[in-house]
């Protein structure tokens, strides 16, 4: 599609809906995948002044329906037939509806035993209905037939973007058209993108990051191409993007995927490879030496001396080695970029970048820019710039967003260096959650800082030495409230699956895990007597054993989670088992008797990394 082309279908679209009977501020659920006619459907339905409610096909219909019913949406817009024919008989039963929109596919494929009081409209016809339309009100000589359009002001809703934990207590995020604006003006910082630049898309376009970095590019006039999950590999050397924006999963699995290929390499291609890859990895560290761009929590600087003395060592081991580095680019690195593309950046986010793949992309000369945000912020609230892209950190605040750190207990905002609550303030920031104002004043204090809930710090200034060009970078070390964010940018609330877990006899106690994994983990002290008990029971030890191999109690505790957490959309994969309790006395517990979540992952974390090694 050209840019006039993708115009004139969100006029036509927004018209369309217009002669529908759409009114603005009305609500309008629309539940798809990531492709143009989504763009075309969500910018048409902005247009029109109407809130569209968001969410994507994979979602249970439970959430699906619970979502369109407490947004109070009149009508539904779907990906295609089939996803409507899985959630037919439940939205025909309860949902009032007053139309359904087709994004694609034709109605023909329509299950037949639905209500035939709610007419369906396909994409197609929408716009033709928009287009006539249009067409009329120009070619009318009667003033008083031509439409005239409400102006939206920016302070206007303009979605409602549904957060995890819908069970029970949905939180509608209520973002501005402000709010969108305030990224589609400032991202530029962080990608320059230039008009005929190539961007690759797959993320889905109800998360905010995705949605706001697609309104970003087209801003720009670059090429936008749509890909899946499953052609990503193929798309990637076949359009050689030049930016890539997605989350961590998907430069994790880039990465895997290179270094599957060097460990299958013959034995010389493979020393090579990872003789290169250690040459270049000893490189970059010089290079962020000499450039000032290391970490630090000291706020105390290094002496002059001490200082040139290092980046003297550091400038002439990289002059060194840097002849090697750069036979490696043209030897090595050359063939994984053609196959890659991204050649000016990849841009992670939604989820913690892992260090060592995050290394690894600098040193073979991709680009990766990590930046952070949530929902609630539109989403994007910090990034890695170009020029001061600070490994380790998810770099400075974007334009007009503040950021701070306060102490845990206190709220007293933290210096430098110092460990704390990451509060954001700005532009970015939601109007609050959809009729839950409890929920929103329990998020936003009445000076409009939102509690991020993650936990971090800013790197101290420094005029000398290796952290120079760091100073204000923002370092993430994981998330004070019990969310999990798994690292395909899923959010997961634990305190459901480890109630439900809980109903098993064999589990004394549980504490679900997975932060920046691609899957949860638990970890788990058995209730030793009863899967004794089970195991004599299940003929699986002797009668009068009294031993229970570590194979057979994770064995035994896998059915059991399997039976309990079905429901669940999220299941347990790797279980680590703890002998002892966690207790009040070792720490492990609150004087309430609630288990320190933190303090648990934190005593673990070596054999929780072993776990999904």
């Amino acid at each position: 599609m050209t840019y006039k082309q993708l115009e004139e279908a969100i006029l036509n679209f927004a018209e369309g809906l217009r002669v529908l009977g759409i009114k603005p501020e009305e609500k309008i659920a629309l539940f798809a995948d990531n492709s143009c006619r989504w763009l075309v459907a969500d910018q048409g339905m902005m247009a029109s002044g109407a809130i569209n409610v968001v969410r994507g096909s994979r979602s249970s219909i439970q959430e699906l329906f619970q979502i369109y019913e407490h947004s109070e949406s009149v009508a539904l817009a779907v990906d295609t037939p089939e996803m409507f024919n899985r959630i037919a008989k439940s939205f025909y039963a309860k949902a009032t509806m007053r139309y359904i929109i087709l994004l694609w596919g034709d109605k023909s494929s329509l299950v037949s035993e639905g209500n035939m009081e709610v007419p369906v409209f396909t994409f197609t016809e929408v716009i033709d209905l928009g287009r006539e339309s249009r067409i009329a009100l120009v070619d009318s000589l009667d003033s008083d037939k031509q439409f005239k359009y409400e102006a939206i002001k920016s302070d206007d809703i303009a979605t409602l973007v549904y957060t995890s934990g819908t069970t029970g207590n949905p939180k509608g995020v209520m973002l501005s058209h402000q709010n969108l604006l305030h990224q589609v003006k400032n991202l530029w910082d962080i990608v320059p993108a230039e008009v005929g630049d190539r961007f690759l898309s797959m993320l889905p376009p109800w998360h905010a990051y995705e949605r706001a970095a697609e309104y970003f590019i087209f801003s720009c006039g670059v090429e936008q191409v749509y890909t899946t999950v499953k052609n990503l590999k193929d798309d990637l050397k076949r359009y050689q993007p030049y930016y890539l924006i997605s989350v961590p999963l998907v430069y994790q699995t880039l990465y895997s995927g290179i270094q599957k290929q060097i460990s299958t390499s013959s034995l010389i291609r493979k020393l090579v490879a990872v003789t290169f890859i250690r040459i270049s990895l000893a490189y970059m560290e010089c290079k962020r030496i000499y450039e000032g761009k290391c970490l630090t929590k000291s706020q105390k600087q290094p002496s002059y001396l001490y200082s040139t003395l290092e980046w003297l060592f550091a400038r002439v081991v990289a002059a060194i080695i840097f002849p090697i580095h750069m036979l490696a680019k043209k030897v090595v690195y050359s063939k994984i970029h053609s196959a890659i593309g991204i050649s000016k950046a990849g841009i992670s986010g939604g989820g913690s970048l892992p260090i060592h793949v995050d290394k690894f992309f600098e040193a073979i000369g991709v680009k990766v820019q990590n930046g952070y945000g949530l929902t609630e912020t539109s989403p994007v609230v910090a990034a890695r710039r170009p020029e001061y892209n600070v490994i380790g950190s998810i770099g400075h605040p974007i334009r007009h967003a503040k950021i701070k750190v306060v102490d845990f207990e206190t709220g007293e905002v933290l210096p430098p260096g110092s460990k704390g609550i990451l509060k954001v303030n700005g532009p970015p920031v939601m109007k609050g959650y959809y009729k839950n104002p409890s929920a929103t004043n329990q998020a936003v204090d009445g000076d409009g800082w939102l509690n991020t809930g993650d936990i971090g710090w800013i790197v101290p200034h420094h005029s000398t030495g290796r952290s120079r060009n760091s100073g204000g970078a923002i370092v993430l070390e994981g998330r004070a409230k019990d969310t999990i964010v798994l690292s395909t940018g899923k959010n997961v609330e634990p305190g459901e699956l480890e109630e439900a877990a809980m109903k098993s006899i064999l589990i004394q106690q549980i504490v679900v895990i997975g932060q920046d994994k691609r899957r949860l983990g638990a970890i788990i002290v058995p209730n030793k007597e009863e899967v004794l008990k089970v195991a004599r029971e299940l003929s699986i030890i002797d009668s009068n054993s009294s031993d229970v191999s570590q194979e057979t109690v994770t064995s035994l505790l896998y059915k059991e989670l399997k039976t309990w957490t079905s429901d669940f959309p999220f299941q347990i994969g790797p279980i680590l088992l703890v002998d002892n309790p966690f207790t009040i006395d070792n720490g492990l517990m609150t004087p309430t008797m609630k288990i320190r979540r933190d303090r648990v992952v934190a005593q673990y974390r070596d054999q929780i990394e072993n776990l999904y090694n």
